[in-house]
């Protein structure tokens, strides 16, 4: 068992090495050797747990995934809103999301399978059908292109959040993103009890 945890530790201390790396300078200028020296490990210790930096770049995104867990809410509208919003806030704080994240969007010699920006769209738009079939949006939209926007639309506003401030501001950015999004989305007497701040702040 011991051995078994120290190999989790390694495993671990391998991927915050890495996501620390590719999210300060992108996969590119992120070499192996540069990620055995931020972790401290032996090249040996390196390829026993990934057999490349894409292996490890590749592990990187399951965060992604993880990060798209969604708080069973009778509004399901207001889940994506949450759902956004708690992803902003892990953006700030996780280096492994926003390495994912940067891996995703970033033209590098990684070839990234767009997982992130499928899953998302998969989440949010499973979320807006049940929003539709629960009489929460205005009629006639067209779900899948709404949730087409919705990831788009925040892959740029986090994006330009990074640019500016770093992401301090990213939480703003987001409740400003729904303040124009919900008129054209939501019915009208739903609107107003939307909330777009973090929970935490309501």
């Amino acid at each position: 068992m011991a051995r078994q945890e120290r190999g989790q530790r390694t495993r671990h201390c391998i991927l915050m090495a890495a996501a620390e790396l590719f999210d300060e300078r992108g996969y590119d200028s992120a070499s192996t050797t540069d990620i055995l020296a931020r972790a401290g490990l032996t090249r040996g210790a390196l390829y026993h747990h990934f057999p490349s930096k894409e292996a490890i770049a590749l592990a990187l995104l399951d965060a992604h995934v993880e990060a798209l867990q969604v708080e069973d809410q009778p509004v399901k509208l207001q889940s994506v809103i949450d759902l956004t919003l708690r992803f902003a806030q892990r953006l700030q704080r996780d280096p492994v999301l926003r390495a994912s994240v940067r891996l995703s969007v970033e033209q590098s010699s990684f070839s990234s399978p767009r997982v992130g920006y499928e899953q998302s769209m998969e989440v949010i738009l499973g979320l807006l059908r049940q929003a539709e079939t629960q009489g929460e949006t205005l009629p006639g939209i067209d779900m899948n292109e709404a949730a087409s926007f919705i990831v788009g639309a925040y892959t740029g506003i986090q994006t330009m959040a990074q640019a500016y401030s770093n992401r301090a501001d990213l939480l703003s950015r987001v409740s400003s993103l729904w303040q124009f999004l919900l008129p054209g989305l939501a019915t009208p007497g739903l609107v107003g009890r939307l909330r777009t701040t973090p929970p935490s702040a309501a």
